[in-house]
């Protein structure tokens, strides 16, 4: 069984950050996703269509959206759909969110004004991504295209699939 999302969109508002007595942490935001509209070939307009996705991060993606993610920041997010369900006032209510593990930078570093020139902290176990245009790390750093990453442990050997 396959549980994957990827979505490319915009932050919807700044990631609402929260801090346990363990030191671990947990921040919750928005992210919009458009589908462009257009028009049929008999004429027909097909409007633009907008989805908010709820996105939660953990470990070491905490630190990261912590620091860099704000409103209107665009991002690649790639995680699991998780569901699930809480009682309020006696009505069942059903959460639909992703679970990131892989979260990257997109757009122009002018886009973004979280980013500044130093701003680049290496103490999320995470490394910028060169190829998303805000290449946050200094310009003698090796390039890799690595993303951020929810692993606290840089040395997670990956599956060998035959896909």
């Amino acid at each position: 069984m396959i549980n994957k999302v990827i979505l490319v969109g915009n932050v919807g508002k700044d990631p609402d950050v929260r801090y346990f007595d363990n030191n671990k942490g947990v921040a919750n935001f928005t992210l919009a996703t458009t589908e462009r509209g257009f028009t049929t070939r008999d004429g027909r307009q097909i409007p633009e269509r907008t989805d908010w996705h709820n996105v939660t991060v953990r470990r070491g993606l905490v630190k990261v959206a912590e620091s860099y993610i704000k409103k209107g920041t665009q991002l690649y997010v790639e995680g699991k759909l998780r569901t699930r369900s809480y009682e309020q006032d006696g009505v069942t209510k059903y959460v639909t969110e992703v679970i990131a593990d892989t979260v990257k930078l997109l757009g122009r570093k002018s886009d973004n004004p979280a980013v500044d020139d130093n701003s680049y902290s290496g103490n999320s176990g995470a490394q910028p991504t060169p190829d998303s245009g805000q290449s946050m790390a200094p310009q003698n750093q090796s390039s890799g295209n690595e993303g951020f990453s929810a692993g606290d442990d840089s040395n997670e050997q990956e599956d060998d699939l035959p896909f």
